[in-house]
Parts: C-alpha cells; structure tokens; sequence
C-alpha cells in the first residue's frame, strides 16, 4: 500500500513553505504536490526559535510565523495548503529512499513514489557526543534546530529566572540565545574555542563591538578553550560545567550551539556529494536528473565567485526552493540560480547584514563608537564582500548591489575614507552586462583624476586633428 504524488518535498522547514507558495503560484494542480516532515507542523520560519519565541513577553507563537511571513507573504497555515490540494504528511520519518524506483519509505512502513523529487531535509544540530562528551540527554541540556527544542528551552528559562546558564557555542545560535536569555533574567556565560565571537564571518574589530556590549548587558565570554564535562546530580541534571583547563563553571541550565550537519544519510551512495552536501547545478538539479535539492542540504554553484558552496542560511534556503520550484515547472525560461550569499542576525537594538565573501583585505569604515559600520573584503582587485550595522533598507540593498558588481578596488586608503558612500555611488551605476574575466565591473575608485582626464583629452584632440588632416589630403589625392 502506498501513494503516489507527481511531486514530493522531503522535508518541512523553511524551504518547504517557500516551494510549496511557488508551486501554487505556478498553476500545481490539486493533488500533485506532496510534503514529508518529521515535524509535527506544517512548515514555519525557523528563525523565529531564536528570536521572538523566546521573548518573555508577547513571544511568537504559531500560527503567527508560518511561512512565508518572513518576505511579508501569505501565511501559509494548514488551512492553507488543504485550500490549495497540497498534502501534508507531518509527524512522518523516511527511513530509506530508492533513487532509482523513485521511492520513498516512511518508517511505518508506507512506500510513497514521486515522478520529481525536492530535497529539503535540512541539517541537524551537531551533539556533544560528536566531541566526545557525553551529557546530551541530561534535562537542562538543550539545543535549537525545531519548534520542539525551543519549548523546551522556553521550559527551561521559566525554571531558571536568575540562575546561570551556559552557552557552549560563539555563533549564531549562541549569540542570538545569550541575547535571549539575557533578556529573559538569566546570568549568561559564553564557551567557545576561537579568539572571538562569529569567527567564520567576523573581524576581530567588528567582533570586539559586539562582545563589548554582551559584556556591559551582563555575558561573561570565556574564550579559547572548550568543554570537557559535566557534572550531573542524581536527577539526571547538569549543576556544573567543566572546562579543558579543569576550571568550572555552575549551570542551571546549558545551551549548546557548535553547529550542524547537512541530512544526507539517506541518499549516500545514491547522489553525488560535495561540500557535506547534495551537489546539484545552476537549476538545483542533483546528478539525478528527476532529484532536486535546496536550502542547508544542497551544496550549489555560487557564480559571482565560479565555485560550489554550501551555504546555511534562511535566505539561501528560500531563494533556492523558488529557483528550484521554477526549474522545475518551466524549465526553458529559467536560468541558472545566481545567488549573492546573504546572510543577517537582528539581537538587542542590533541589526546587521553581510553579501559576499568575507576573504581578501579588510577595510573597515564608519563609526565604531556609535551604532553604524561597516567593512569591505577586497580581493584581487575586487570587491567581493560587504557588512554593514545600522543601515537602512536603503544602505543595505546599496551594499548588496555593489558587491554583486564587484568594482575594481585601486586605493584601500581611498574606500576607507569613502566608506558607506561608496556603495552608495557605486550603487547608483547600472551594472555592466556581460562582466569582463576578470569576474566582474571594471568600476575604479571614485577619486579625484581631472589631471589625467585633461591629458588625455589634449592627447584625443590632437589625434583627431590629426588623423582629419591626413584623410583630407589623402581624398585630395584619390
């Protein structure tokens, strides 16, 4: 016994919601489109588990973040997908698929085919146990990858109102949960191995500013080192954390953000794998021709910088779900998916967003001692990535469009002394249509040249007289 769908998506995060609106949007019929989810709700924008669900007041709950609420959207409720004859199967773990019968298997044993297959099965949090240190399963111990960690660290911080918690983790999710639980009244300690916080996309300048004001709303930051193990009482709970140096630390409760791991279990040994991820090309097309892959799991080609990357964020899963859901359904007018890697936090009063690369030189711009700065990353000769805090919309779709040029760079003093404005310039001018080999515009500097400007106009004058007097005594001739 079994069902059979034209298309199915496996998975039920962000970049289900997005190809399901997409698929609508592109006529689907009733009956067609399928989604599988672990998860025991329809689709949801995941960021709000680390942002507004864990407010102690007015905090988020669904219906309210649906997807696609995150782009200002429609709200795609349950309701919604029974309107529009899209079948939710939640609460339902695939235990094996067959790429080539193009067959899946749920572990209740119900065999479900597809003619086309999206894979959007995300990626886990990484365990403790991964490092070697075993405590994971204690109650106060939690992590934040779905709806139902975030009840449980919800739980957790009712419980613990003016106790310690600690945070083994300095990126995202660490961040954005101290800021959380900071607000919540918990005394918060930071662990992490690197010299400073978001280490994979910080500089240590713009990492120092935020840490500095984590530390006046109360963090501590302990740095360099990481966790060894936990002491556990007899009710299963942690009351310690000790580090490698064998210094300790006392905890009410731990949270626990080092990272994740794309879910491709299932398909190893079926589909090409690179980068950790499924590989796919410009349409989000595995090397199964009727297998597709978006979001944290697909490992896609990034043309602004001519190689393949995996990347983990909610605006890359979005945007490739739609391509995806394009290529799919008109293939012949879709291009290749040319994504800009974008990725942003919003905690406290901060809000800051980043485009590109972040390899090359550093120039760093604007007011450290206020609320907006910025950085570039030039590369090259190139501007290949952008950060800016405090922006407006406008400001930020001026640094998103300049990277995408990628301007040629002459003077890293001059784009210090231009900052912000020269994304806003730069901005202004209409992209080139075909970028030169060298991978993108050929804009220079915005610095003062008249000098060279006048020669070269004596020089082209002169050629010009030239050159007419030479014509108008050769026709003399002819």
């Amino acid at each position: 016994m079994g069902r059979a769908f034209v298309y199915v998506i496996l998975g039920g995060g962000v970049a289900a919601g997005y190809a399901a609106l997409e698929f609508t949007k592109r006529g689907v019929p009733h009956g067609e489109l399928c989604i599988i989810s672990e998860e025991p709700v329809a689709p949801y924008e995941r960021p709000a588990l680390s942002k507004g669900f864990l407010l102690p007041e007015a905090a988020a709950r669904l219906p309210s973040f649906h997807t696609c609420v995150g782009t200002n959207e429609e709200r795609l409720t349950p309701k919604w997908y029974k309107e529009h004859g899209i079948e939710l199967v939640l609460g339902t773990r695939i235990k094996s698929a067959d790429i080539r019968r193009k067959t899946l298997l749920t572990a209740a044993g119900e065999t479900i085919s597809y003619k086309i297959l999206i894979i959007a099965t995300g990626a886990r949090a990484l365990k403790l146990e991964e490092f070697g240190v075993k405590g994971s399963d204690a109650e106060n111990v939690c992590y934040l990858r779905d709806l139902a960690d975030a009840n449980t660290l919800v739980d957790l911080m009712k419980s613990c109102s003016g106790g310690n918690a600690v945070v083994i983790g300095g990126g995202y999710i660490g961040l954005e949960c101290a800021a959380s639980l900071v607000i919540n009244k918990i005394n918060v300690t930071m662990v992490f191995p690197e010299a400073h916080c978001m280490a994979r996309l910080f500089t240590p300048k713009i990492a120092s500013y935020y840490e500095e004001y984590y530390k006046s709303k109360g963090v501590n930051f302990i740095k360099g080192t990481v966790l060894s193990s936990f002491d556990i009482d007899s009710n299963g709970k942690v009351t310690a954390v000790t580090l490698r140096d064998g210094s300790q630390l006392p905890a009410d409760m731990v949270v626990v953000g080092i990272g994740i791991r794309p879910n491709t279990s299932l398909f190893e040994g079926q589909l090409t794998l690179e980068k950790g991820g499924i590989k796919v090309n410009g349409k989000l097309q595995s090397s199964n021709s009727s297998v597709y892959a978006v979001g944290d799991v697909a490992a896609f080609p990034v043309k602004l910088f001519g190689e393949t990357r995996r990347l983990e964020h909610v605006d890359s899963a979005r945007k490739s779900a739609r391509h995806a859901v394009a290529a799919i359904m008109d293939p012949n007018k879709t291009e290749e998916f040319n994504y800009l890697p974008f990725f942003y936090s919003r905690v406290f009063t901060f809000s800051w967003q980043f485009f590109g690369d972040n390899v090359g030189e550093v120039v760093h711009y604007g007011d450290f001692s206020g609320s907006t700065f910025g950085a570039y990353w030039v590369s090259k000769g190139h501007l290949v990535g952008s950060f800016l805090e405090g922006g407006t919309k406008e400001e930020y779709e001026a640094i998103a469009k300049a990277t995408r040029m990628k301007p040629a760079i002459e003077d890293l003093t001059e784009l210090e002394r231009q900052g912000l404005v020269f994304a806003l310039t730069v901005s202004q001018k209409p992209a080139p249509s075909s970028p030169p080999s060298g991978g993108g515009s050929t804009l220079a500097m915005e610095k003062p040249i008249h000098a060279w400007h006048a020669t070269c106009g004596v020089v082209l004058a002169a050629s010009v007289a030239a050159f007419a007097y030479w014509y108008g005594r050769r026709r003399r001739r002819w």
